[in-house]
């Protein structure tokens, strides 16, 4: 059951969608956007921080927005209800 949810296309419509409305949102504050970019883009700039992992820049990123979209859906329900 989780795989499915893993793999289907309306969650990650969801999360590539609400991922960038949480980033451009002025509702959502300056920390909890930077919880999300600074990772992202240090994972981005650094990859050989973890040369051995076989996972790549995009896979962690969609990891961490898949993260950041569940947190912001919690955090500002309002938000999320306004679409």
């Amino acid at each position: 059951m989780k795989l499915r949810k893993l793999l289907s296309l309306k969650r990650w419509s969801h999360i590539l969608r609400n991922s960038w409305q949480y980033v451009i949102s002025p509702s959502v504050t300056l920390a909890d956007k930077l919880l999300f970019t600074i990772p992202v883009l240090l994972y981005w700039v650094l990859p050989d921080i973890m040369p051995f992992m076989p996972i790549d820049d995009i896979g962690v990123t969609m990891l961490l927005m898949g993260w950041f979209v569940s947190r912001m859906d919690r955090k500002y329900p309002a938000l999320k209800s306004g679409r």
